[in-house]
């Protein structure tokens, strides 16, 4: 048995990135960026008023009071003028006049004159006006060539304004990772429009590590249930191998018990074992092997706080190797609950957090930590780390946290240390 930061470097080592491929920017949320974007336009591509009312040329500072005569008027899609003599009519967005250097609101003018057809013909300036007020310059938000977006971003809707607004009709992201899932047992009931037999109970297992993955940027593409045999579990194991998997994930029948069969069909495959136990709780038993030329495999125990756990900190890391990411920074907290963790095992605790008035953060742990109860886990929003060295952990002790649904956003999340 090895400890889980060992077990994390084994399952990391045989992660590569995912090739790249382009995709349409209307298809990009949710995508990982395979490389930096670099801006190729400035942003905003021209001089423009931020305000409808007039453009003068200030050159410097013009004094309240004093009186311009309007030549015209600049509306936005409009082609900027060539020269305006003395002060122009302008709409918000519009193009500023060349030889204008700043813009007045309308409402902090006097209107004196009109023309025949009622547009502005001579305003006096109720407040001083100096060079650039008002004025949106070229490349105030985004320079030309700058990096918008680096590698290993998650593209969210806020990303695609600004890659639209950049003119980019498509980006290069990595591809979405191929994971199949196959869970064991024959008391597992799949189809939930059926009434429950006696001694079976449903699959939520399966259920979930699809939402999971979604939700994780991967393509799910199979979901397999296998009763308690070797034959049956090799054949489905197969067919993720010929469908091109990146990752497999079982669930059951990993552990020391009769029917624990999945170790020895991975042997007969021919996989190279990474890992086989490691120190934590719940999911001691969990498996990670690799089939040459074939996917990365994790075979977590059944119970259902074991798979979210191998979800959470086996699966999603090495989602995020895929995708280029690096790795997810926790939060820290204040321990509001005390806690006596067995000592050489890592503790993921099923917690809530919460902020104070003063900005910090505290994750208070659920009482019921039993694996088999999922209850307190769709309760939850935060996992509690205890390193295996944690000894008694007494109220006011900070601690590291995850969230329950991984944040994929971010290359490496921010780290709050308070």
């Amino acid at each position: 048995m090895i400890d889980y930061a060992q077990a994390l470097q084994h399952l990391l080592a045989q992660v590569v990135s995912l090739p790249a491929e382009h995709c349409p920017l209307a298809q990009a949320t949710g995508r990982v960026l395979a490389a930096d974007i670099y801006s190729p336009i400035a942003l905003p591509s021209f001089d423009h008023a931020a305000m409808d009312g007039y453009a003068l040329c200030a050159r410097g500072s013009l004094a309240a009071g004093s009186e311009h005569v309007v030549h015209g008027s600049q509306a936005a899609g409009e082609a900027s003028r060539a020269r305006a003599i003395d002060a122009c009519e302008i709409m918000t967005g519009a193009a500023l006049p060349n030889g204008l250097d700043a813009v007045i609101p309308v409402e902090r003018t006097q209107l004196l004159a009109t023309q025949p057809d009622g547009t502005p013909a001579r305003i006096r300036l109720l407040d001083p006006l100096n060079t650039a007020d008002n004025v949106r310059h070229t490349g105030a938000d985004v320079a030309q060539g700058a990096i918008v977006l680096t590698a290993g971003t998650r593209i969210e809707a806020a990303h695609i304004m600004l890659l639209a607004a950049l003119g980019l009709p498509k980006v290069e992201v990595r591809r979405r990772p191929l994971v199949a899932v196959v869970c064991t047992g024959r008391e597992l009931q799949t189809d939930l429009t059926r009434p429950l037999a006696d001694d079976r109970i449903h699959n939520s297992n399966g259920p979930y590590l699809v939402a999971a993955l979604a939700a994780a940027g991967a393509k799910v593409i199979s979901c397999e249930t296998v009763d308690d045999t070797e034959s049956t579990f090799a054949d489905a194991l197969q067919r993720t191998v010929d469908a091109g998997a990146d990752l497999v994930i079982s669930t059951g029948a990993v552990s020391m018990g009769r029917y624990d069969f999945v170790p020895d069909t991975l042997c007969r495959f021919g996989a190279q074992l990474l890992f086989h136990k490691v120190a934590i709780r719940p999911g001691k038993p969990i498996l990670c092997a690799k089939l040459a030329n074939g996917p990365l495999i994790l075979a977590l125990p059944g119970t259902p706080m074991a798979v979210a756990v191998g979800f959470r900190f086996f699966v999603v890391p090495a989602l995020r190797g895929l995708l280029g990411q690096g790795a997810e920074a926790p939060l820290r907290a204040v321990l509001d609950t005390p806690q006596q963790p067995r000592a050489g095992l890592r503790h993921f605790l099923r917690a809530t957090l919460q902020q104070d008035l003063d900005g910090q953060l505290h994750a208070s742990v659920q009482t019921q930590q039993q694996p088999f109860r999922i209850r307190p886990f769709a309760q939850a929003d935060t996992w509690v780390v205890l390193p295996e060295d944690a000894d008694d952990c007494s109220a006011g002790k900070r601690v590291e946290t995850f969230s329950v649904d991984p944040d994929m956003a971010r290359p490496n999340p921010r780290r709050i240390d308070r």
